[in-house]
């Protein structure tokens, strides 16, 4: 019945945000590296991580190529067979697809749309989500390493030299994906590789980033040392919950970030109420929006 108790080693959950070309899979590849073990790649690019196979400072991996349609099953079932190969990181690359791309979520609930609600999009979700979220479910229990690459809407502005630069902007998944990671690196067109965090429970990434193998190192020792105050984690990813909750646009949304926000401070009742309160605050203002609009 008992065990002897054996401290656990964490593992990544890394997102890697940026238009096309900003390097996203190269740097994957070299984080992987940083981590060591065997890699796979699940590929939605057209085999396009394939590219690099070979390349100097590149490491050894192997590669899934998933044609659409790119549902939530689809991700999991691939997730599984890394799993059971024995692979030590898995890059997802890239997880954009399984929302906005061909037979994704936003596919997926129009279809339902269409067949059941008589075209209500709304009252698909109630089916949609629950896809959505068993597929973020598997990404945060699997025992590998998950690397996620995900696109952005990309904006252009005038840089240096009235060069017109491509930038990096909001990720192309679902609102408020961004917190199920534990690290978040922006990237963008013709930064040479170089990161910066709009999210980072490690502390690690405070100053620009130059992406290498020893990113990759430095992750694996932060997430191996447990040297993090536990209180201070908690804190912090109270105040994530919490901006979180602020950000949600539908009630679906926030009824989902919010089962998050709870499961993961579980034992920890008075931060639990902190983030309940902030749930129904957001949840009262939802209402009382339709209610507005109803009464005109």
């Amino acid at each position: 019945m008992f065990k002897k108790a054996e401290r656990k080693q964490a593992r990544l959950r890394l997102a890697l945000s940026g238009p096309s070309g900003s390097g996203k899979t190269y740097s994957a590849l070299l984080i992987a590296k940083g981590l060591g073990g065997k890699i796979a790649v699940l590929d939605t690019e057209h085999e396009s991580a394939s590219l690099y196979a070979g390349m100097e400072g590149i490491p050894e991996f192997d590669t899934c190529g998933l044609e659409p349609p790119y549902s939530p099953e689809r991700y999991i079932e691939v997730i599984k067979g890394a799993e059971a190969a024995g692979y030590n990181t898995l890059i997802i690359d890239s997880y954009s697809h399984e929302w906005m791309g061909s037979g994704g979520c936003l596919e997926i609930n129009d279809q339902i749309a269409r067949a059941k609600y008589r075209g209500n999009t709304w009252s698909a979700w109630n089916e949609t989500t629950p896809r959505h979220r068993k597929l973020i479910d598997k990404i945060l229990a699997t025992p590998l390493h998950i690397i996620c690459t995900m696109r952005s809407k990309t904006e252009t502005a005038q840089g240096e030299d009235k060069k017109v630069v491509k930038l990096g902007m909001k990720s192309e998944q679902r609102e408020g994906s961004d917190y199920e990671f534990t690290t978040v690196l922006d990237m963008t067109h013709g930064s040479g590789g170089i990161a910066n965090a709009s999210k980072d429970r490690t502390r690690l990434f405070q100053d620009p980033e130059q992406i290498t193998e020893e990113t990759g190192q430095k992750l694996l020792h932060w997430l191996n040392s447990g040297s993090e105050n536990p209180d201070q984690r908690a804190q912090s990813m109270v105040v994530d919950f919490i901006a979180t909750l602020d950000e949600a646009t539908t009630v679906a949304d926030l009824q989902a970030a919010f089962a998050v926000a709870w499961r993961e401070l579980n034992g920890q009742d008075h931060l639990q109420a902190k983030v309940q309160t902030a749930y129904e605050a957001r949840k009262q203002a939802f209402t009382a929006r339709r209610q507005e609009t109803a009464y005109g």
